[in-house]
């Protein structure tokens, strides 16, 4: 038998319960993983609500992300064996204890890395390369700005940026929260609750704004972003953690000459498989250089998966929030 976070209603987590079902088979071209730790991330929350993209059928499991242990392979795996210790990337089915994939949906656990700090690696990292790589042409000398910088999305933003060789400025709620996100790499931090980021971002820049805007909260955060934003520059929509979803007002396009533009890390991999993967050997590689590594603020058992998830919704959490299995 596994344990299993099961989702039956779209009543959010609370509605969630710990279950034992018993053990999936294994298929061609499939592993079996025994899962040490699941991260804990937005869209989790939200297909509990059925407000996601994504809405798999009743009733599934929570978790596009883990790490653990190969404990079985299928007959025709090649490259991944028994015993190899694993990151795991998948839609659903991360909140338990034991997990079926394919194969090609795992990579080795970086050198140096705990189980949590796997399991919350590649989907929180691979959406800031995606974003600021491929969506928002982030490079030396340019001026980037991250919103909601000390959760998850965010402070890999944060990393990325400065590896990309941008100055980066930082936007949080609170100054302990800042404190993190400025040692883990952030040339400037503004607690935009007592401070007008608009303004301090003009200051800093000397009235030209910021080339590329990295925001996953939305709302009055978006709409302040557009009046600090440089010629030419790059609002990336990563997504709406401040609840409201904003409209983008057509003239301030215009005359700042930018661009909105959505990041959606998970459909561009499912579009261009093979960009995805060489962003995902970028990571990995920066990762065994010891140049990235989650910021983990909560680590949680699994059967602890609701306050673990509202530790994310109730913005409590510094980077990522991880489910400890076994």
């Amino acid at each position: 038998m596994v344990r299993r976070i099961v989702c039956r209603e779209l009543a959010g987590p609370e509605a969630m319960r710990l279950e034992e079902v018993p053990a999936p088979p294994l298929g061609p071209g499939q592993v079996r993983v025994a899962v040490r730790a699941a991260g804990v991330n937005f869209p989790d929350i939200l297909m509990t609500y059925g407000k996601y993209q994504l809405r798999p059928p009743l009733p599934f499991t929570p978790g596009v992300e883990a790490a653990g242990d190969v404990v079985e392979c299928a007959a025709d795996v090649s490259g991944v064996r028994v015993g190899d210790q694993v990151i795991t990337k998948h839609r659903v089915g991360g909140y338990t204890d034991e997990i079926v994939l394919a194969a090609a949906d795992t990579h080795p656990l970086p050198p140096g890395f705990d189980y949590a700090e796997g399991a919350c690696f590649m989907v929180g990292y691979h959406t800031a390369y995606h974003g600021l790589v491929q969506r928002g042409q982030v490079g030396p000398g340019q001026v980037l700005l991250v919103h909601g910088a000390a959760g998850g999305v965010g402070l890999g933003a944060v990393e990325i940026g400065k590896l990309l060789g941008a100055t980066v400025i930082a936007t949080g709620s609170r100054d302990d929260k800042l404190a993190v996100v400025k040692a883990r790499g952030a040339d400037h931090v503004i607690n935009y609750v007592s401070d007008n980021f608009r303004e301090r971002v003009k200051e800093l820049t000397d009235g030209r704004g910021a080339d590329v805007i990295y925001d996953p909260v939305g709302g009055d955060v978006f709409d302040e972003s557009l009046r600090c934003i440089a010629w030419n520059g790059r609002l990336l929509v990563v997504g709406f953690a401040g609840g409201r979803i904003p409209a983008a007002p057509a003239n301030l396009a215009l005359l700042k000459g930018c661009a909105v533009v959505g990041v959606r890390a998970g459909e561009f991999g499912r579009r261009n498989p093979a960009a995805a993967k060489a962003n995902q050997r970028a990571l990995l590689d920066w990762a065994a250089a010891g140049k990235l590594k989650p910021h983990i603020s909560h680590r949680l058992p699994l059967e602890r998966f609701a306050e673990a998830m509202a530790v994310l919704s109730d913005r409590k959490a510094v980077g990522r929030v991880a489910l400890l299995a076994r």
